[in-house]
């Protein structure tokens, strides 16, 4: 093989490479695009049913819907809740479990997330540490109670009748490489006394600073 053969191989297995790596960068770009997109039609389909307590889809062929919002003011957590805990809702967002309750209801209320993406801040979550629920019947403060690592395979994440408690849930370990384990991050959190919208700020405050909540046990 002659010494332009090879610089010709070079050439086209440089430009190959290029090829490649520019593809690789738009494939990238183009699900950063989505993910953003879906984030604003979560937006828009939350608020929508802000305005009428109904249930809207973000888009026509979803199978899921927004039930709540959840935020950690201390952490720049704001994130969209949708109803169901399937693969496809985890994709977008933390899911509410259907056969528990939501923060205006009875029953516990129930949130899974994915480890490595929305629900990646639970590990930065402390005892004491404030949290707020939104639904359409209004807005809730949380207090972080507790924290522990479940086995799947030998217990449920019980969904008591205790009103006013809420277990966000995620895989363990957050440095695993791969997913399917059977270990579960449970934490547990205890709804706060009901106060005007006015006074909400001054109580996540002393939530964040570890100040006896009035009303708190």
């Amino acid at each position: 093989m002659s010494r332009g053969d090879v610089r010709g191989r070079e050439r086209w297995l440089a430009i190959g490479l290029a090829l490649s790596g520019l593809l690789l960068i738009g494939q990238g770009g183009w699900i950063q695009a989505k993910a953003w997109l879906a984030q604003r039609l979560l937006e828009q389909a939350w608020a929508a049913t802000l305005v009428d307590g109904d249930a809207h889809r973000p888009w026509s062929w979803a199978d899921h819907f927004p039930v709540a919002r959840l935020q950690v003011p201390h952490l720049g957590i704001d994130q969209i809740v949708l109803e169901g805990d399937s693969g496809a809702v985890l994709a977008f967002a933390p899911g509410h479990h259907p056969e528990s309750g939501l923060p205006s209801g009875t029953r516990t209320a129930l949130i899974s997330g994915h480890r490595d993406t929305h629900f990646r801040f639970l590990r930065d979550l402390s005892p004491g540490d404030a949290l707020l629920l939104r639904d359409t019947r209004g807005q809730h403060l949380y207090r972080m109670l507790s924290a522990e690592v479940v086995d799947s395979r030998t217990r449920r994440v019980a969904i008591s009748e205790t009103a006013g408690d809420l277990l966000l849930v995620t895989c363990w370990p957050f440095s695993a490489t791969a997913s399917g384990g059977s270990l579960r991050y449970v934490v547990r959190f205890e709804r706060q006394p009901s106060v005007p919208t006015g006074q909400l700020a001054g109580r996540i405050d002393s939530a964040v600073s570890g100040e006896p909540v009035d009303g708190a046990t």
